[in-house]
């Protein structure tokens, strides 16, 4: 039996970080896992960005809160729903997640969580488990599924590359030259005819 595993941003909705440099003006804040490889490194820069504008997890909250799924993904998932089971892998945060999820009908997502003090700053994050993305996977695997895998960033390769099947959905062009061995789909119809020859 095959299930779904899927990235959050840039495949059901758009990405959270742009739309707060959008909003703020902040352009550092534009950078997300489809530049920077490194997680770590950018949560922590990200961080850094936030304490010196004085921006807090409310101020995210009231960004996230006007972002709307993307054209036609709520139907997409809908339709792998009604063939088979879809978590949500994603590097966001359950203090972001929440309004998200709401809107795409409560799919199930594992994600992590934000370190926030009693001034309502964001002062780090724990993830739930190091490269947590293939970790799924491979548990998954464990019990005897199949996995497809579909993902738009550098965080998703190693689940892609985990997955029995792996597939980049939108991704920059940089990352499809790092990794050439992965099928690209620029939308949900071409997803949907892969899919098919599975689910």
């Amino acid at each position: 039996m095959y299930i779904i595993c899927s990235d959050l941003e840039g495949v059901f909705v758009p990405e959270v970080w742009i739309n707060v440099a959008d909003r703020t003006g902040i352009e550092e804040l534009r950078m997300t896992t489809r530049d920077e490889p490194d997680y770590d490194k950018l949560m922590n820069q990200r961080i850094r960005i936030l304490d010196k504008h004085g921006l807090k997890l409310k101020d995210i909250q009231d960004v996230i809160a006007t972002i709307k799924p993307l054209d036609g993904a709520l139907e997409f998932l809908w339709w792998i729903r009604k063939r088979t089971q879809a978590i949500i892998v994603s590097d966001t945060f359950a203090q972001f997640a929440d309004p998200l999820m709401e809107q795409l009908d409560r799919p199930t997502i594992f994600c992590h969580n934000l370190i926030v003090d009693d001034e309502d700053r964001i002062v780090g994050y724990k993830l739930r488990q190091p490269d947590p993305k293939k970790k799924v996977t491979q548990a998954l695997q464990s019990l005897e599924y199949k996995v497809i895998a579909f993902g738009d960033s550098y965080n998703d390769t190693s689940m892609l590359l985990q997955a029995d099947v792996g597939i980049l959905f939108c991704p920059p062009d940089k990352v499809i030259a790092d990794f050439p061995q992965l099928p690209v789909c620029r939308n949900y119809e071409e997803l949907r005819e892969i899919l098919e020859k599975y689910i």
